[in-house]
C-alpha cells in the first residue's frame, strides 16, 4: 500500500511493451463495486478469497503481462504460490513515512481508516515485509526513486 505497485506497474509495461494488469480493478470489474464497498458490504475475508480466485484464473490468461497485487495478497500462502506460477515477483520495498506522505488524506484505503494511519502503516508494513520477502523473487527499495529508475532497474533484473 502506497509502494508505487501500480504506477510501477504502468511504468515498467509501457518500457515493456506489455499489458498491465492490477488485481484490485480486475476484481471490482468482476464483483461490480469497489475495493471499499466489498471491505463495508462483503467483509476481507470475501475479498480476500476474490483475490485467491482472480490468481487462478489469471494462470490461464495467455501471454506475458504486468500485474500489479493488492498489499495483502501475499499474505495467503496459496497465493504466494499462484504468484510465482505467474511470473517474477517483485517487492517494492518502502519505508513507513514514505507511505504515510504518499497516502495521507487518502480515504479511499480501507485498512487505514479511523485511528493513527502512521501507526498503522508502520504495524503493517513490519507484519507484511517478512511475508513479501518469502513471497518474491527479488525486491527493490523505491524510496526515493523516480518511476523510471525503478522501473528501469526491473527491467533489467528481467533480461
Amino acid at each position: 500500500m502506497g509502494a508505487g505497485k501500480t504506477s510501477v506497474g504502468k511504468t515498467l509495461a509501457r518500457k515493456m511493451g506489455l499489458k498491465f494488469l492490477d488485481t484490485d480493478r480486475l476484481i471490482e470489474k468482476q464483483e461490480g463495486m469497489t475495493v471499499s464497498r466489498m471491505f463495508e458490504t462483503r467483509g476481507e475475508e470475501a475479498f480476500r478469497r476474490a483475490e485467491t480466485n482472480m490468481l487462478r484464473s489469471l494462470l490461464d490468461r495467455e501471454g506475458k503481462a504486468v500485474l500489479s497485487a493488492g498489499g495483502g495478497l501475499p499474505l495467503k500462502e496459496e497465493n504466494q504460490v499462484l504468484l510465482k506460477k505467474l511470473g517474477l515477483v517483485v517487492y517494492l520495498q518502502v519505508q513507513p513515512d514514505t507511505v504515510f506522505r504518499r497516502l495521507k488524506g487518502d480515504t479511499s484505503r480501507p485498512l487505514l481508516q479511523g485511528g493513527d494511519a502512521k501507526e498503522k502503516i508502520t504495524r503493517l508494513l513490519a507484519f507484511r515485509a517478512p511475508v513479501y520477502k518469502k513471497a518474491s523473487h527479488m525486491f527493490v527499495d523505491v524510496d526515493n526513486k523516480t518511476l523510471d529508475e525503478i522501473a528501469e532497474e526491473i527491467r533489467r533484473n528481467l533480461t
